[in-house]
């Protein structure tokens, strides 16, 4: 009798470090496990966790922070190869003036999280297109990470699944997944309300589809997304998916 991989792995330094396999495809095969992982930032990892991850065999990490986040936070598995693809963080800038403009509310702040998505397609497209032709080169197993692992990683991996042929409702399972698990700094942006706080503190499907609205609206779907904004076409697609899916 087979045992079912876990899924997440309770580590006390990176709370929401979790496996993108096991989901089914629309052809019927499975992502396979142990080769895409999307956590929060390595910065606080501890020993033990450490040992954890090392017998992952963990290759590569793939990180979306901003200069200051990697500066503040440096990844603690030394032995792995670090790819920068950064994203510079928006949103608590936003709302910080916001709040000085007396105008932030907590509806406010969801409004802010979609924009910062829809970002991530018009301005930051080539960051992405630049982690699917790594995918595609021998990287695995790999992490894919931001701070939290919930919004600039959230987004990644929903466009990997997607390039994979997993069905929307899973994606959309996987993404939410971060409600469950993340643990969120009390300490960050502590100069933010509590009710904003909390908005952005979590995820919310809101989020996910602005970001391919954003998609619909600039390239008129997600295929011609992935082809010509990831560099995606039919080749690199059936290789993605011999990469990364059970045959």
């Amino acid at each position: 009798m087979s045992v079912t991989p876990a899924r997440h792995f309770g580590l006390a330094g990176a709370s929401n470090f979790r496996d993108l396999g096991g989901y089914p495809t629309r052809d019927g095969r499975m992502v396979r496990w142990r080769r895409i992982f999307r956590s929060n930032h390595l910065g606080h990892l501890t020993e033990a966790d450490i040992e954890v991850l090392r017998g992952l065999g963990l290759k590569s990490a793939f990180d979306f922070r901003g200069t200051e986040e990697r500066a503040g936070a440096a990844c603690r598995l030394q032995e792995i190869v670090v790819h920068s693809l950064p994203i510079e963080p928006t949103v608590v800038a936003e709302l910080r003036a916001r709040l000085a403009a007396g105008s932030l509310s907590p509806a406010t702040a969801i409004e802010v999280m979609r924009g910062s998505y829809r970002g991530y397609v018009q301005d930051n497209t080539p960051r992405f297109r630049a982690l699917f032709a790594h995918l595609l080169q021998d990287q695995a197993p790999l992490v894919i990470h931001c701070t939290a692992g919930k919004d600039r990683t959230g987004f990644a991996c929903a466009l990997i699944l997607h390039a994979l042929g997993v069905d929307d409702d899973l994606i959309a399972e996987d993404y939410l997944l971060t409600n469950r698990f993340y643990r969120r700094d009390p300490n960050s942006s502590s100069d933010l309300p509590d009710d904003v706080r909390q908005s952005i503190g979590s995820v919310e499907a809101s989020f996910l589809a602005a970001a391919f609205e954003a998609i619909g609206a600039d390239y008129g779907s997600l295929d011609r997304y992935l082809s010509d904004g990831l560099g995606l076409g039919t080749g690199e697609r059936a290789n993605l998916q011999a990469r990364y899916l059970e045959a």
